[in-house]
């Protein structure tokens, strides 16, 4: 069992709190993200959990066994942990082939010879490096040194993995394929992993749950990657799992109005009260249309940016004086006529919308 919990731990360095009171529960054998901005404590949570700092206050057990308690004083060295941790910056040695980095914890462990090897060659083909095993870090990748550094943390065959941005040093394919092999260890394996990260895409695409923490070290959302993004419990998590877009809506009787203009608000009624609101949604949220006569029903827009980027074009468009960003793919904008240019006057509906109270700018709280 690789389950963690986490019960009312805090941390606190040079006088301020990074973390405060913080609760969390990791299930055994799930791929759990956490995500956040830089410096609001995750790395901080990580290090905690592996051993290498000490909780202030509260108690952290792995498998239901008690490895942190700060009451008590009770500290499990790391290497007592059964964990495997991989960093950004790979921290493989440069003088020591890929065999002897993959085999130095089994070395420091007194595993024999034999059994050293197997595992080890056993490891290096885990992660695809089979072949590879007597060449040098500087003779690999990017890609593959970081391979080197996930398979000498899985060779002790750790109930728990920990991987502190760990793809952040490589390239948007490289990442996007190690995403999908981290995944793919993960449910063959079985093993617990705790992925950290302020990458959304990385986080939604790896985790079977996620949490959202902002930059004071507090969890906003726990749930599945779908859950949380489909319905983020404020403002704070919308804007953290993607673009997103804000457009002021105020109530005047029965009558909602864009911002402080007399344009009409057109489309999803607000499931909220309050005479300041504020539709939140995302550039694949918006519908495009051409203004004039016989355009459907939609908010009237003026077109301030078109980029095509390929596979989509990517548009700025002012609302009421308010700016958003919608994307829509290629193929949609040629086949509808929806190849706007600066200027250009056009519809915008909206597939969804996320009602917030209040007024929220696309500058709040980033």
């Amino acid at each position: 069992m690789a389950d963690v919990r986490i019960d009312g731990v805090g941390k606190t360095y040079a006088g301020r709190a990074i973390l405060s009171d913080l609760s969390l529960t990791l299930n055994d054998g799930e791929c759990f993200t956490l995500l956040g901005p830089s410096g609001c404590g995750k790395t901080v949570l990580m290090r905690l959990i592996a051993g290498f700092e000490t909780p202030d206050s509260g108690v952290i057990s792995i498998g239901g066994e008690p490895v942190a308690n700060a009451a008590s004083g009770q500290m499990v060295p790391p290497d007592k942990r059964g964990l495997g941790m991989v960093f950004q910056d790979y921290a493989v040695w440069p003088h020591m082939n890929v065999f002897d980095n993959v085999a130095y914890p089994l070395k420091i462990a007194g595993v024999d010879g034999v059994s050293l090897r197997e595992r080890t060659l056993r490891a290096v083909d885990l992660v695809g490096l089979a072949g590879l095993d007597t060449r040098l870090p500087s003779q690999l990748s990017g890609g593959q040194q970081q391979r080197v550094a996930l398979a000498r943390a899985l060779v002790s065959e750790p109930r728990l993995l920990l991987l502190d941005e760990p793809l952040n040093n490589l390239d948007a394919n490289l990442r996007e394929e190690m995403r999908f092999e981290i995944k793919a260890l993960q449910q063959k394996l079985g093993v617990t992993i705790l992925y950290v990260t302020h990458d959304q895409e990385i986080a939604l695409g790896i985790a079977d749950r996620l949490a959202v923490m902002d930059e004071n070290g507090v969890l906003r959302q726990i749930g599945a990657p779908e859950e949380v993004y489909e319905q983020p419990v404020d403002d704070f998590v919308f804007r953290f799992l993607g673009i997103a877009n804000f457009l002021p809506v105020r109530r005047d009787g029965e009558a909602l109005y864009i911002g402080g203009s007399a344009d009409r608000w057109v489309g999803q009624p607000p499931d909220k009260p309050g005479a300041l609101l504020t539709a939140g949604f995302r550039p694949s949220d918006v519908i495009l249309a051409r203004a004039g006569k016989g355009s459907p029903a939609g908010l009237p827009g003026t077109i301030r940016r078109a980029s095509f980027l390929g596979a989509q074009v990517d548009y700025l468009i002012d609302i009421a004086g308010t700016l958003v960003r919608a994307a829509l793919p290629s193929h949609e904008c040629l086949a509808r006529d929806l190849l706007f240019v600066e200027g250009d006057s056009c519809r915008v509906a909206l597939a969804s919308v996320h009602w917030f109270v209040g007024a929220i700018t696309a500058g709040d709280r980033v």
